[in-house]
């Protein structure tokens, strides 16, 4: 079992829907961190952590970077030498249908700093304390080390029949291509790196005609990540575990 886990982008949506369900496991975690750029507004995550003592809310802007130490820091507190066992990068941006003629470069700037850059640079800025999870442990796992990142189907170039959606298309495509080196660099380390399609999810993001709801799709990403083992090292999962093609 993890002890502990760090999920980004918690005040609504797929990362609130996260937090609920860990906090509801027969065995949750000792410690859910759970971040966001206001917590004033985090009104639902205020009322979990509230009910949970295990839950930290953790205020973070991605885009600040030299902010990270004091993140990182505030959770060191808490984990000492034990260390993170899993960082889910999920805090991410989405931009509406853009064909080629109307796309713009200050979207897809803006959309690769915060669905590329952040996780790259956060994901570096916890590997002292996903390391210490790791050591003295064998296999690869959610029991020793982790990071999962957020990314989607759009982001697959083999499942390209649309077109458009270039800010976020791209974005997703290079933290997939992220994860798989992440994967390989963190491998001797002992920290398992995949990334992960949460389905087409009724969110801000999603809308309201996509055919699956948030408590599905976190209840089964829950379950994916739980079960991870090394054949899923560098891997583009489907919420339900399913292999998708990159």
């Amino acid at each position: 079992m993890m002890r502990s886990i760090l999920i980004t982008g918690c005040n609504r949506g797929l990362g609130l829907g996260l937090v609920q369900h860990l906090t509801q496991l027969p065995n949750p975690p000792e410690k859910i961190f759970a971040t966001c750029r206001d917590i004033n507004k985090a009104e639902k995550l205020r009322e979990i952590a509230d009910k949970s003592k295990n839950v930290y809310i953790i205020k973070a802007d991605l885009k600040d970077f030299k902010d990270y130490a004091r993140v990182v820091n505030e959770v060191s507190s808490h984990v000492g030498d034990a260390g993170l066992n899993v960082l889910f990068n999920n805090a991410g941006v989405a931009t509406k249908f853009t064909r080629i003629g109307m796309v713009k470069a200050e979207q897809m700037t803006e959309t690769y700093l915060v669905n590329t850059v952040a996780p790259i640079m956060f994901t570096q800025a916890f590997l002292p304390l996903l390391k210490k999870a790791a050591a003295g442990k064998q296999g690869l796992g959610v029991h020793r080390a982790a990071v999962i990142n957020m990314t989607s189907i759009i982001g697959s170039i083999a499942e390209n029949k649309m077109g458009g959606f270039y800010p976020y298309m791209c974005s997703k495509t290079a933290l997939n291509a992220a994860t798989k080196s992440m994967s390989i660099d963190l491998e001797a380390d002992g920290i398992l790196v995949a990334c992960m399609h949460p389905g087409w999810v009724k969110t801000d993001m999603g809308g309201n005609n996509a055919p699956l709801d948030i408590d599905s799709s976190c209840g089964d990403m829950v379950r994916t990540v739980m079960g991870l083992t090394e054949k899923d090292n560098g891997a583009f999962l489907q919420h339900d575990g399913t292999t998708l093609p990159w």
